[in-house]
């Protein structure tokens, strides 16, 4: 009996837990308040605005969040995300930071946040492209101390789903941070920091290779009968594109390719290139891809504004990029619902062959698409690099000078007053004076000027029959061009720096080179690209 006695309480007892176990895993969790990685030790705030804070807790949990003695409450609604403001707040001074405390059932402390500037580093490679790989690199990195810049970078995640977090932290600036930082980005900080002397905080979440609509809501370009091509080819990939065929073979081309590489090593020979595996539905041009798995978020982080460099990718579609990148920027402005905050980009440098006569060029028509979006969106911004780029390299190493044509933008738009000259000269108007034409530029600064030879390089003309020869060009003034040549009688239109990578040199004498241009409309070659 002693031994029944003990064996029944023995699975009471193991029954009493079971039963406990089951209580336990039916009943609601309680989940600790946290954040996204945005907020985070070593974090800027924009300063002058109400920070929007958020996180998650438990569905109704009230939330307090304080900063510089100021606090916010805030409850978290049934999906458990609670949202608060915070009060604007001034620039932190050398030596000073403050702490961001967010308390529910625990309390989380946010270490070293400073207040001062916050840009948005985005686009394709030549945004991504780092300190490390800019010229003079060993210089630039062993100089890139300082405290009150901090760095963040978004990992490059595509998919269809909207995310709310990613995996990242916020970084102190020092050689070791900024040499894996994007270059532009860098130095464009690095420029309003020692300018304004303020703390600069960068959001790098570049992706190289990229397409514009990668970047756009999906639900906004299916709204548009423009992208109505571009989506039908993309939802026939989505149903034809079978990863596992793919995958299988893939690592079929990659066993060949070892064994190639291998016979080549041992033939003192150079191995060919090694296959990659692309799968295009979580890649960097499927429409919303990026939008979703990068830029989300972060939206309705504070910021000052936007730095873009990008436009290689839709070149061959250049006349769609006149509508896409600026839905794109009014897009992002919308959801951040910060106003028309700045966006200055940079136009597509030179790059390619150079070409012995004039010619059609995708990569002009682009470049044109990017000068329209100023007068398409307000409080948006071109830096010019016709002049920088590599023939050979569509990742031309002076990012050093990019940067600064950015932030001549940012220190005189929205840092003013300033007596910068910050806009690159642009095309204004065309007047036909017999067999020549003066064209007159504006935003030319102190005037107009040629470099390295007496008169413009880089202008070619056309009569009726729309072929282009080269022409001769004169300044005439500090803001007209008179232009002409011999083998065209009537001409009626005019072409500066249309090509690829053009042969041209005038600037402003402040250094800006003039913007490429065409007086004509003709119909380009991407004209019916979609």
């Amino acid at each position: 009996m002693k031994s029944s006695r003990s064996s029944f309480f023995s699975r009471f007892t193991t029954l009493a837990l079971f039963l406990s176990l089951a209580l336990l895993l039916a009943a609601p969790a309680s989940a600790d308040v946290r954040l996204p990685a945005i907020f985070a030790d070593h974090m800027v705030l924009q300063q002058g605005i109400e920070c929007r804070v958020w996180g998650w807790a438990d569905p109704g949990e009230e939330v307090t969040v304080s900063i510089d003695g100021v606090k916010h409450t805030a409850s978290a609604g049934k999906d458990g995300r609670w949202q608060t403001r915070l009060q604007a707040l001034s620039v932190t001074r050398p030596g000073e930071s403050l702490t961001l405390t967010v308390q529910g059932k625990n309390t989380i402390e946010i270490q070293d946040v400073l207040v001062g500037e916050v840009w948005i580093c985005s686009g394709q490679s030549n945004m991504a492209w780092a300190v490390s790989q800019a010229n003079d690199a060993d210089l630039e990195t062993k100089t890139a101390r300082f405290s009150r810049i901090r760095l963040i970078s978004v990992p490059q995640v595509g998919t269809q789903e909207p995310q709310d977090d990613f995996k990242g932290k916020w970084e102190v600036c020092t050689p070791e941070a900024a040499a894996q930082f994007s270059a532009v980005g860098y130095f464009f900080g690095r420029q309003l920091h020692q300018t304004l002397d303020v703390p600069v905080g960068l959001i790098d979440n570049a992706w190289g290779g990229s397409a514009c609509e990668a970047w756009v809501r999906r639900d906004i370009l299916e709204g548009d009968a423009k992208y109505a091509a571009l989506m039908q080819r993309w939802t026939q990939t989505e149903k034809s594109f079978d990863a596992d065929k793919e995958q299988a073979a893939f690592q079929t081309k990659l066993q060949e390719w070892r064994d190639l590489a291998a016979k080549a090593r041992a033939e003192g020979k150079q191995p060919p290139p090694q296959p990659r595996f692309n799968n295009p539905l979580v890649g960097n041009a499927r429409p919303a891809n990026i939008y979703n798995g990068v830029l989300k978020p972060t939206i309705g982080y504070g910021i000052r504004g936007v730095i873009w460099y990008q436009g290689e990718s839709n070149a061959p579609r250049a006349y769609q990029y006149r509508d896409l990148f600026p839905l794109m920027i009014q897009s992002w402005r919308d959801e951040w619902q910060q106003g028309d905050f700045p966006f200055y980009f940079v136009q597509l440098a030179d790059f390619k062959e150079e070409k012995p006569e004039p010619a059609e060029s995708d990569w002009a028509e682009l470049r044109e698409a990017q000068t329209m979006t100023m007068a398409r969106l307000p409080n948006t911004g071109q830096a010019v690099i016709i002049d920088i780029g590599e023939g050979k390299d569509i990742h031309p190493k002076n990012k050093q000078d990019v940067a600064m044509r950015l932030a001549r933008w940012a220190l005189a738009r929205d840092y003013g007053p300033s007596d910068l000259v910050y806009r690159s000269p642009e095309y204004k108007s065309m007047e036909k004076q017999g067999s020549k034409i003066v064209v007159t530029l504006d935003h030319v600064g102190g005037g107009l000027a040629p470099f390295d030879t007496g008169e413009p390089v880089g202008f070619a003309i056309a009569g009726e029959d729309k072929k282009f020869v080269w022409a001769k060009a004169k300044l005439v003034g500090t803001d007209k061009v008179e232009v002409w040549s011999d083998a065209v009688a009537e001409p009626v239109a005019v072409r500066y720096a249309w090509a690829d990578n053009p042969v041209c040199n005038l600037y402003s004498k402040e250094g800006l080179p003039v913007t490429p241009f065409r007086t004509d409309d003709w119909p380009g070659v991407t004209a019916e690209a979609k």
